[in-house]
């Protein structure tokens, strides 16, 4: 047997990443502008970051070692720098939005931008709009988002908080009734907000509950920032896991505290100065800015998953998933482990089939999601601007899509930077891998802006709706909404689901069929259940998900259609990655096909094998282009600040590099030394000797 070669294990992970992407046959820049949006995107992209990397502040190598406090106060001279920096640069709206989501820091001042600013473009008047909207958008107020309450979150109806006018003094006064109705998991109120939209519920002069309404109350002084009279407000402490531990999460009580009658949110509802209330023209019109977070949550969820596979920015409300796919695929490409390849090399550990199943279609999924919220970005665009003119035709079915959509990609978010960060085995685990920081800061998704579980329930209340128009009048489909288009299937002249074979798994349409009848039947047979039938208790979660990937399946359809303006080799390679992803959501999907009987079981063989194995196929089609994909996401060394994820694949070192930096080394002996260790050291040898000593007696 030929004597095994021996490498330089660093220069060979240097060597593998250079191979990769000369593997790869795509053109990485076509591709990534047009993940991006086109090459002006990636300009503005590519010239802030030149800018933010200059900035001492800006460097993310030290944040591991930060106490709480102290990652606070850093962000607080984040958002300080990114202000001054705006006007430095004249920085345009689009501009300081690009700057922000580029620092991929969790800041307060991300609820200010995200959930404050909205709600006035959104929901104020005239009049609030003319006294407050230049401090909003200089800064010269840093506003949060009151609704969560500690006794209550999800349902907002339920809400304790009051606000009654007085018409004698045109005020309203606003209060927290009990314990449970202080605010509660407010982002920036802890230390930051000196203003906030409130959410309390409009009580009139008659005493009459008008239901959840937005108010803005002044929080603390402008003067010295103490919080002002009436107003008891604080931090709510550490995070699960140390995340999210620079953004100040807090709490708020209010006794008895005035404000204007103009405070109101008033653009739609209000209250005349007698004490009238004022109808506004849809009930669900307040939860406007929570809509707007929801909907940018959906390519935010994109390139978080993409820097899993490396780390993003252009949306970003949250860049943890997209980033995990980018750091995984890169480490196990250059990591090596097992068995030897044929040229007497342990295996690169990305070609194990139980690595690149796990990871491929994470990244099937970060491309799909950043498309996808384009389409969702555009779609609530358009709600907005008839909402601005009183029309709210298409709220409904923009509030049901959105509880889906956020659902379905924080779900797969969480889901995929865990996936990612155990393919790495051991090192995954270390701050320095970046993955551990991203999971804990994007773990919280599933439970702001609308808990998961409780969001599926809305989610089946729109599907059964229209469900039943459906099955009571064949009229009805000619005006089914884009989000329900799954349920002309039921129709009497609809096209019928399509005969499974090994055949169909390669036909794009024949997927994204087989995902819509799957939904249909399922929402049928849940409209149908007779009235005291029990149903399982998983029933909306399986519903839901079910509905939204239907829609989902049909849009994934449209851009592998839309693809065609790419050159040939990316439209090819993009296009595989968007089947994987449809593949890979039938598999999941594996037992609502068989419990509807889209798929039968006819005795002979497996019925789900020829699905599974055109899932491996395409991993291996989409394997050489692996690297090429994920370095089309465009992410900087900077920006992933990941030890293991570092593009010239010399990881080793990048680990070695950061272990330095731990202030735990700068000691040759630790200062627990003398006080703690060296006393139980000398009790156990003193102890040791003396044993010693009497066995030697016997």
């Amino acid at each position: 047997m030929a004597p095994r070669p021996i490498a330089d294990v660093n220069q060979q992970t240097a060597a593998d990443m250079k191979a990769a992407r000369s593997r790869t046959s795509i053109n990485i820049q076509t591709v990534r502008n047009y993940l991006y949006g086109g090459q002006e995107v990636w300009d503005l992209h590519e010239r802030l970051e030149k800018i933010l990397v200059q900035e001492p502040l800006f460097d993310k190598q030290h944040r591991d070692f930060l106490g709480r406090t102290d990652q606070y106060i850093r962000g607080a001279a984040i958002i300080n720098r990114m202000d001054e920096l705006r006007g430095i640069h004249n920085w345009s709206e689009e501009e300081y939005a690009t700057a922000s989501s580029l620092l991929s820091e969790t800041i307060s001042i991300t609820l200010h931008d995200r959930a404050f600013q909205p709600v006035f473009l959104g929901q104020g008047s005239p009049a609030l709009m003319e006294n407050y909207w230049d401090l909003v958008y200089e800064k010269g107020i840093q506003g949060c988002y009151l609704q969560t309450e500690l006794g209550h979150g999800t349902n907002v109806s339920r809400l304790e908080t009051t606000s009654t006018y007085i018409p004698e003094t045109q005020e309203f006064e606003i209060n927290s009734p009990s314990l449970t109705s202080t605010k509660w998991w407010i982002g920036a109120l802890g230390k930051s907000a000196t203003h906030g939209a409130v959410q309390a519920k409009l009580i009139l002069p008659n005493g009459k509950d008008m239901g959840p309404h937005l108010f803005l109350v002044q929080l603390r002084s402008l003067e010295d920032h103490k919080p002002l009279r009436g107003i008891t407000v604080g931090d709510i402490g550490p995070k699960a896991s140390g995340g999210m531990a620079a953004q100040d999460q807090g709490f708020a009580r209010f006794d008895h505290v005035r404000i204007p009658r103009m405070n109101m949110f008033s653009k739609f509802a209000e209250v005349t100065a007698e004490g009238s209330y004022i109808q506004p023209p849809h009930a669900k019109l307040s939860y406007g800015g929570m809509m707007y977070i929801r909907a940018t949550m959906i390519p935010g969820a994109g390139w978080t998953i993409a820097k899993c596979t490396a780390l993003s920015v252009q949306y970003n409300f949250k860049l943890n998933p997209f980033a995990a796919a980018t750091i995984a695929i890169r480490y196990t490409n250059v990591r090596r482990q097992g068995e030897l390849d044929a040229e007497g090399l342990e295996r690169q550990v990305l070609t194990y089939p139980s690595t690149y199943y796990r990871l491929l279609p994470i990244l099937s999924r970060a491309f799909v999601f950043i498309e996808l919220g384009r389409y969702t970005i555009k779609a609530l665009t358009q709600m907005q601007q008839r909402l601005a003119s009183r029309d709210t035709s298409l709220l409904p079915e923009m509030h049901a899509l959105l509880c889906g959509l956020k659902v379905f990609v924080t779900t797969h978010g969480i889901t995929d930077i865990e996936t990612a960060r155990r393919s790495m085995g051991g090192h995954g685990y270390s701050a320095f891998a970046g993955l551990g920081r991203l999971y804990v800061d994007y773990l919280p998704s599933v439970t702001f802006e609308g808990d998961n579980f409780v969001l599926d329930g809305q989610v089946v209340r729109a599907a059964t709706k229209s469900c039943k128009a459906v099955l009571s009048s064949t009229s009805a489909v000619s005006t089914l909404p884009l989000t329900s288009a799954y349920l002309r299937l039921l129709s009497t002249t609809s096209e019928p689901p399509p005969q499974v074979t090994a055949s169909t798994w390669h036909d794009v349409h024949n997927v994204v069929l087989l995902l819509e009848w799957r939904a249909a039947l399922m929402v049928k047979n849940f409209t149908q259940t007779p009235a005291g039938r029990d149903v399982d208790a998983s029933v909306n979660q399986r519903l839901a998900k079910a509905v939204t990937e239907a829609f989902v399946a049909a849009q994934v359809g449209e851009m592998i259609n839309n693809i065609s303006n790419l050159p040939s080799e990316d439209a090819k390679v993009v296009g595989s990655l968007y089947r994987l992803y449809l593949l890979t959501c039938a598999e999941s999907a594996l037992v609502d096909l068989l419990s509807v009987g889209l798929i039968r079981h006819t005795g002979a063989g497996d019925p789900t094998q020829d699905l599974r194995l055109a899932v491996k196929a395409l991993c291996i089609e989409v394997l050489p282009n692996a690297i090429g994909l994920t370095d089309a996401f465009g992410f900087s060394d900077w920006s992933l600040d990941s030890a293991l994820g570092v593009s010239d694949g010399r990881v080793y070192e990048a680990l070695w590099k950061r272990v330095q930096m731990e202030p735990m080394n700068k000691d040759e002996v630790t200062p627990a030394y003398d006080p703690y260790i060296r006393p139980m050291l000398q009790r156990g040898q003193a102890a040791a000797q003396q044993k010693m000593k009497l066995k030697s007696r016997l």
